[in-house]
């Protein structure tokens, strides 16, 4: 923000100084101004406007009469010799700067045992200083400028192990800095971690084959952290890395933690924020618990899931082991990134760099606040696009994952979503990318924000459906409205458009892109709200309303994705937004689990016919047009046909306490009746209240 201190001034373009005065310093004018470089060289400064602004401060646009050279320190001075720092501001955005510091070159450290190089996109800087420490052994060398803004130095001897930091020097002040090309960090972030990339053990790959349709994924949420957090599960390194996929005889006989979710048949593991945020004490994690959506560094992982934090190396080990298990498992692993702000603008990295490029930012100096947390990502630059896409580029060849959610992806730029999805998709085929394409109200542009509302723009990549969420489940925002799978009969309409991906409504131009949902990490759990939309209901009825939500999920076309613990009946006591609140709300409760079994088991079978049957998983938006049809009981219960090839199936969805029959005129065969009212062979359906019977058809 502009106008906090008396005196203040910027370059907005290369012709370009604002200066802005407050009326309490020397009544906010000066009869001229001038530069100063750090070589006590003097710009004059031609005055072009001047306004008195309504905040007590005068507004002064001046052009230099000679051109200026970005990176010099220059100072501002008014007639009565005060001085400001010109701050290298909205220069950043303009066309001459993107054309003058372009640069595709490899930035951050390179290592060999002859020399460490480091290299860094700083074209505003002055001065950059690196300290490296090794045990006993110090240095520090300042990095030489070379063109296109790039800064450079190399430093003899063999540094494996060292831990360094820059010192920057840019808009008149010294600040250091981690380094934001790094994948090692240490501790809390203080320093990045020079290693040997041949003293690395990082386990073999193992390949899977590649989805050949998003709507094979079957998406599980679970946090490293809730996971193991639990007490007496046998994981002797919960809340870890390590911990996540730990296997002792205790946790197989008890199904907990990585035992229990290889039993669940999903496909896809999406793992919250894993990459270093800021929120959690690293030293002592314990103290504080964060879901991670506060990021102080796009590439270098979170410390407290690591054994060692101060380690930069094991980070990655134990994550790649991590990645390792559940592949070997046959699970594949998605990532959350949240690419859309930063815990802390002005102790981000890439900030103390090049202050304000990174940012979305207009000509006053304001900055978008669409995240609402105050800072909003600007992947539109080109070295800003670079850095974002070369990070996933990174990411996927270091630890083979296999997809991408987005958090706020609305905040982000088609562009940048769709190199990321073809970047991505070259280096591993059937690679998802997908987000929340939520319209938020950022300054990008509404035309090229990578919102829902634009999904045509960007044919591979996906978006959580609220529509399919509001629409199931009920409103978010009103616990007390329900949803289709609570009862709500009266938009039968909406539940056939969700269904069918919204496909038919036109949202979605592929069922590829629908995410569909009714619970993950954000608000009230699904077993929460109904709490309140079913009051008065026993414990039973919401266990068959769980089921027949997760049956919705699951069978719908699309693309399924479940919340961990929505298999059963998970609580976080009524609290809507535990992002912060602890262990004993936040972890997977395997004591609940085992009360509400039935919830799990009729899950996991769900999940298997989906898997068996490709009727259920149709690819294209044609697809879904000629092989899905609807069709209601007295307009209370939902029949639902889908067929592919000699797949054919149909559905009963009932919501409410009546009964009803169907005849379906063939013999067929029931693969599911969580109502227990049906033979395994028949040709008149029984459907009883609140449950679900699907029934092969054509056997």
């Amino acid at each position: 923000m502009r106008m906090r201190e008396p005196f203040e001034a910027y370059f907005d373009d290369f012709d370009k100084v604002n200066i802005y005065k407050s009326n309490n310093f020397f009544g906010g004018k000066s009869r001229f101004y001038h530069l100063k470089d750090s070589r006590d060289r003097i710009i004059e400064l031609d005055l072009v406007t001047r306004s008195e602004l309504p905040n007590g401060y005068v507004h002064s646009v001046l052009t230099p009469r000679e051109p200026i050279e970005v990176g010099e320190e220059y100072y501002v001075y008014d007639e009565h010799c005060q001085k400001t720092p010109a701050v290298y501001s909205h220069i950043t955005k303009t066309p001459k700067f993107a054309s003058d510091y372009d640069f595709d070159g490899e930035l951050g450290p390179v290592y060999s045992k002859e020399a460490v190089v480091f290299r860094l996109w700083a074209p505003t800087a002055h001065r950059i200083i690196v300290s490296l420490r090794q045990g006993s052994r110090s240095v520090s060398q300042e990095l030489e400028r070379k063109l296109n803004g790039v800064f450079e130095a190399s430093i003899p001897g063999d540094w494996n192990e060292a831990r360094y930091s820059f010192m920057i020097r840019c808009n008149g002040k010294w600040q250091e800095s981690v380094d934001p090309y790094s994948f090692f960090g240490g501790i809390n972030g203080k320093y990045s971690i020079v290693v040997d990339p041949s003293t690395l053990n990082l386990p073999d790959r193992i390949p899977l084959p590649p989805l050949e349709s998003n709507t094979d994924a079957i998406i599980y949420e679970a946090s490293v952290r809730d996971m193991t957090s639990a007490n007496n599960i046998g994981v002797q390194h919960p809340s870890t890395f390590r911990g996540f996929t730990e296997e002792s005889p205790t946790a197989c006989s008890r199904r907990t933690g990585f035992s229990y979710l290889k039993t669940l048949g999903v496909t896809h593991v999406q793992l919250l924020p894993v990459f270093d945020f800021g929120s959690v004490d690293e030293s002592h994690p314990g103290l504080y618990y964060n879901w991670g959506y506060d990021p102080m560094h796009f590439r270098t992982l979170e410390g407290s899931y690591s054994l060692n934090p101060d380690r930069g190396a094991e980070r990655v080990q134990e994550f790649a082991g991590l990645v390792h298990e559940l592949h070997k498992a046959g699970l594949r692993v998605n990532l959350d990134l949240v690419f859309n702000h930063v815990y802390n603008k002005g102790e981000f990295a890439l900030e103390r760099l090049v202050p304000y490029y990174y940012f979305l930012m207009n000509q006053n100096g304001e900055f978008s606040n669409g995240s609402f947390c105050g800072n909003d990502i600007d992947t539109q630059p080109m070295m800003s696009r670079r850095y974002f896409v070369d990070t996933c580029r990174k990411i996927v060849e270091l630890y083979d994952v296999d997809g991408f959610r987005f958090d706020l992806m609305g905040i982000l730029d088609v562009n940048l979503m769709n190199e990321i999805a073809a970047e991505c998709r070259r280096i591993k085929p059937g690679f998802m990318v997908y987000g929340e394409g939520w319209n938020m109200p950022s300054f990008v542009p509404p035309e090229i924000r990578a919102t829902q509302e634009n999904q045509a723009k960007m044919p591979d990549v996906g978006h959580f459906s609220d529509r399919f969420r509001d629409t199931i489940r009920g409103s978010n925002g009103d616990l007390g409205q329900k949803g289709f799978a609570s009862g709500n009969i009266g938009a039968m309409s909406d539940v056939m458009n969700v269904m069918a991906a919204s496909c038919n409504e036109h949202r979605y131009d592929s069922p590829e892109k629908a995410i569909n949902y009714v619970e993950c990490h954000d608000n009230h759990t699904l077993w929460d709200k109904n709490k309140v939309a079913c009051h008065g209901e026993g414990s039973d009825l919401r266990d068959k309303r769980q089921v027949f939500a997760n049956a919705v999920v699951l069978l719908s076309q699309g693309v399924p994705f479940l919340h961990a613990g929505q298999e059963f009946g998970r609580t976080k006591e009524g609290v809507g937004n535990t992002y912060n609140r602890g262990d004993n709300i936040n972890q997977m409760d395997y004591h609940r689990r085992d009360r509400h079994s039935s919830i799990v088991r009729d899950t996991r079978r769900l999940i298997e016919i989906r898997k068996q049957h490709p009727s259920l998983r149709l690819r294209t938006a044609q697809e879904i047009a000629n092989q899905v049809k609807f069709e209601t009981i007295s307009g209370q219960c939902l029949v639902y046909r889908t067929s592919k090839d000699a797949d054919s199936l149909i559905s009963f969805l009932n919501p409410t306490g009546s009964w009803f029959q169907y005849d379906i005129h063939e013999l067929g065969h029931v693969l599911f009746d969580n109502g227990d009212s049906n033979q395994e062979y028949t040709s008149n359906l029984v459907i009883a209240p609140y449950s679900v019977v699907i029934c092969q058809l054509g056997g």
